[in-house]
């Protein structure tokens, strides 16, 4: 299936939590899209692998995602090298999507910058046909997507461009608690972590609306880029 947007991300709920507003809107839209998870996020202090499962196939019926895979990468283990950037050119010859989005390439979380420059080298070599891969036996193509965003996660980075996401704010939130081990739930009785406090939603929800008011919206989801980004109308930008 050749999807139009491939989201990559270390762990479930990372693209819930950075992009899933505009994943709603491109799928609203019309659009195919899709999520590779890198792990199941095994090595979180709250849930276990089996929870987290469940949880990814809760918020993907309300995303209504064309595919979602997960890697079996080791959570926090993974690492930059050949063996896991194949990987992530074997997804993108396979899905041979228009726009990429990975997670933010500087964060708190030690996985969220590794994935990021992970998926960033795996782009440029999945277009370089002496790159050789398979897939079901079968050679892929080599392939470069047009476009490689990271979507902004718990550090503040000044984005490149925004989105607005004001009518799918409220089903982007949907997909968050469907994290129900990860974030706050007042009925669970494990330990608390920096996420799962009361406080760290209302974050998210302050920075979307930050983003924006600097647009003109209610809520924009805001994203980096490492090459410089041109339009042909210069009338079509808010």
């Amino acid at each position: 299936m050749k999807l139009d947007l491939l989201v990559f991300a270390a762990h479930p709920d990372d693209a819930e939590l950075g992009c899933s507003g505009t994943i709603l809107k491109y799928i609203a839209a019309g659009r195919k899209v899709g999520i590779i998870d890198f792990t199941r996020g095994e090595l979180g202090t709250r849930g276990t692998a089996e929870t987290r499962d469940q949880e990814t196939a809760a918020s993907n019926r309300i995303l209504g995602l064309h595919v979602r895979e997960n890697l079996g990468m080791r959570d926090g283990f993974f690492r930059n090298d050949e063996e896991h950037q194949l990987n992530i050119i074997q997804m993108l010859r396979k899905y041979t999507p228009e726009i990429v989005f990975s997670n933010a390439l500087h964060d708190r979380h030690p996985d969220h910058g590794k994935a990021g420059d992970l998926v960033n080298d795996s782009f440029f070599l999945a277009g370089l046909s002496k790159v050789k891969t398979e897939i079901n036996g079968k050679n892929q193509n080599a392939y470069r997507p047009r476009l490689l965003f990271q979507y902004i996660q718990d550090r503040y980075i000044e984005p490149d461009i925004l989105v607005d996401i004001s009518d799918f704010w409220d089903k982007k939130m949907k997909c968050i608690h469907a994290f129900k081990t990860q974030f706050f739930n007042p009925d669970s009785d494990e330990n608390e972590t920096y996420i799962s406090s009361p406080s760290f939603l209302k974050v998210v929800e302050a920075r979307a609306r930050e983003l924006g008011k600097s647009m003109g919206v209610e809520y924009a989801e805001g994203f980096t880029s490492r090459k410089l980004l041109g339009i042909d109308n210069i009338f079509d930008l808010k």
